[in-house]
Protein backbone atom coordinates (compact mmCIF):
# COMPACT_ATOMS: atom_id res chain seq x y z
CA UNK A 1 0.00 0.00 0.00
CA UNK A 2 1.32 3.12 -0.85
CA UNK A 3 0.86 6.57 1.30
CA UNK A 4 0.33 9.97 -0.43
CA UNK A 5 0.83 13.30 1.12
CA UNK A 6 -2.97 13.47 0.39
CA UNK A 7 -3.87 10.32 2.85
CA UNK A 8 -7.49 11.42 4.26
CA UNK A 9 -6.54 12.01 8.19
CA UNK A 10 -6.90 9.33 11.41
CA UNK A 11 -7.83 11.30 14.52
CA UNK A 12 -6.40 8.38 16.44
CA UNK A 13 -7.37 4.59 18.21
CA UNK A 14 -10.84 4.58 18.86
CA UNK A 15 -11.27 0.70 20.17
CA UNK A 16 -9.30 -2.24 21.20
CA UNK A 17 -10.06 -5.56 22.16
CA UNK A 18 -9.51 -8.46 24.22
CA UNK A 19 -10.36 -11.89 24.24
CA UNK A 20 -11.58 -13.02 27.75
CA UNK A 21 -13.03 -16.36 28.97
CA UNK A 22 -15.37 -14.77 31.53
CA UNK A 23 -17.19 -11.79 30.56
CA UNK A 24 -18.23 -10.57 33.83
CA UNK A 25 -15.22 -11.45 35.82
CA UNK A 26 -13.46 -9.31 32.80
CA UNK A 27 -15.69 -5.92 32.88
CA UNK A 28 -15.45 -6.49 36.89
CA UNK A 29 -11.65 -6.33 36.53
CA UNK A 30 -11.76 -3.30 34.78
CA UNK A 31 -14.42 -1.27 36.37
CA UNK A 32 -12.86 -2.07 39.55
CA UNK A 33 -9.62 -1.11 39.11
CA UNK A 34 -9.78 1.53 36.44
CA UNK A 35 -13.16 2.95 37.17
CA UNK A 36 -14.66 1.93 33.36
CA UNK A 37 -17.91 2.74 32.75
CA UNK A 38 -19.90 -0.06 30.66
CA UNK A 39 -21.68 1.49 27.34
CA UNK A 40 -22.84 -1.74 26.30
CA UNK A 41 -22.96 -4.81 27.44
CA UNK A 42 -24.55 -8.98 26.22
CA UNK A 43 -23.46 -11.88 26.02
CA UNK A 44 -21.01 -11.57 23.10
CA UNK A 45 -19.28 -8.15 24.50
CA UNK A 46 -18.81 -5.69 27.11
CA UNK A 47 -17.64 -1.71 26.02
CA UNK A 48 -16.22 0.26 28.75
CA UNK A 49 -15.09 3.48 28.41
CA UNK A 50 -11.98 4.54 28.70
CA UNK A 51 -12.24 8.11 29.71
CA UNK A 52 -14.71 9.06 27.50
CA UNK A 53 -12.07 8.99 24.80
CA UNK A 54 -12.14 5.20 23.36
CA UNK A 55 -13.71 2.12 24.04
CA UNK A 56 -12.07 -1.30 25.39
CA UNK A 57 -14.47 -4.31 23.54
CA UNK A 58 -14.18 -7.25 26.11
CA UNK A 59 -15.03 -10.23 23.66
CA UNK A 60 -16.15 -13.24 24.81
CA UNK A 61 -13.00 -15.78 23.10
CA UNK A 62 -15.66 -17.72 20.04
CA UNK A 63 -18.62 -15.46 20.29
CA UNK A 64 -17.92 -13.10 17.12
CA UNK A 65 -16.11 -16.00 14.74
CA UNK A 66 -19.41 -15.00 12.71
CA UNK A 67 -20.27 -11.76 11.23
CA UNK A 68 -23.21 -10.24 13.41
CA UNK A 69 -26.51 -8.50 12.01
CA UNK A 70 -27.08 -5.03 13.19
CA UNK A 71 -29.57 -2.72 11.95
CA UNK A 72 -27.32 -0.69 10.70
CA UNK A 73 -24.97 -3.25 8.71
CA UNK A 74 -23.01 -6.34 8.51
CA UNK A 75 -19.68 -6.48 11.52
CA UNK A 76 -17.22 -9.16 10.08
CA UNK A 77 -16.23 -11.99 11.92
CA UNK A 78 -13.08 -11.97 14.58
CA UNK A 79 -11.39 -13.81 16.99
CA UNK A 80 -8.36 -14.23 18.94
CA UNK A 81 -6.56 -16.06 21.37
CA UNK A 82 -3.58 -16.23 23.56
CA UNK A 83 -1.93 -13.77 25.80
CA UNK A 84 -2.20 -10.30 24.27
CA UNK A 85 -0.87 -6.84 24.98
CA UNK A 86 -2.35 -3.70 25.67
CA UNK A 87 -1.19 -0.39 27.13
CA UNK A 88 -2.58 2.77 29.03
CA UNK A 89 -0.90 6.05 29.31
CA UNK A 90 -0.98 7.75 32.39
CA UNK A 91 1.10 10.65 33.81
CA UNK A 92 4.34 10.17 35.30
CA UNK A 93 3.22 11.95 38.91
CA UNK A 94 0.92 8.61 38.83
CA UNK A 95 3.14 6.39 38.56
CA UNK A 96 3.47 5.22 42.59
CA UNK A 97 -0.07 5.86 42.88
CA UNK A 98 -0.89 3.24 40.60
CA UNK A 99 1.79 1.07 42.38
CA UNK A 100 -0.24 1.45 45.40
CA UNK A 101 -3.35 0.85 44.15
CA UNK A 102 -2.32 -2.43 41.97
CA UNK A 103 -1.01 -3.76 44.87
CA UNK A 104 -4.33 -2.64 47.34
CA UNK A 105 -6.27 -4.57 44.81
CA UNK A 106 -4.06 -7.48 44.83
CA UNK A 107 -2.48 -7.36 41.62
CA UNK A 108 0.65 -8.04 41.17
CA UNK A 109 3.38 -5.75 39.33
CA UNK A 110 5.15 -8.05 36.97
CA UNK A 111 7.34 -6.11 35.86
CA UNK A 112 8.53 -2.08 35.67
CA UNK A 113 10.56 -0.84 32.40
CA UNK A 114 12.74 2.38 33.00
CA UNK A 115 12.70 3.44 29.06
CA UNK A 116 15.46 4.85 27.37
CA UNK A 117 13.46 7.91 26.42
CA UNK A 118 12.51 8.58 30.75
CA UNK A 119 9.68 7.38 30.87
CA UNK A 120 8.39 4.18 33.47
CA UNK A 121 5.98 1.35 32.56
CA UNK A 122 4.34 -1.00 34.99
CA UNK A 123 3.49 -4.24 33.83
CA UNK A 124 0.71 -6.89 34.93
CA UNK A 125 -1.62 -9.42 34.04
CA UNK A 126 -5.30 -9.26 33.57
CA UNK A 127 -7.55 -12.32 34.64
CA UNK A 128 -7.21 -13.65 31.05
CA UNK A 129 -3.37 -13.52 31.61
CA UNK A 130 -3.32 -10.60 29.02
CA UNK A 131 -0.38 -8.56 29.53
CA UNK A 132 -1.48 -4.87 30.56
CA UNK A 133 0.85 -1.47 30.64
CA UNK A 134 0.66 1.15 32.57
CA UNK A 135 3.23 3.87 30.86
CA UNK A 136 4.10 7.52 31.55
CA UNK A 137 5.31 10.16 28.97
CA UNK A 138 8.96 8.95 27.75
CA UNK A 139 8.10 5.13 26.51
CA UNK A 140 7.93 6.02 23.10
CA UNK A 141 9.42 9.21 21.45
CA UNK A 142 6.19 10.21 20.61
CA UNK A 143 4.85 10.61 23.87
Amino acid sequence: MTQTNSSPTISGVLETSLYVDDLDRSALFYEKLFGFKRLVSDDRLCALSVQGRQVLLLFKKGASKRAGETPGGTIPAHDGSGSLHMAFAIPSEDLIPWEKRLTANHVVIESRVHWQEGGMSLYFRDPDNHSIELAAPGTWTIY
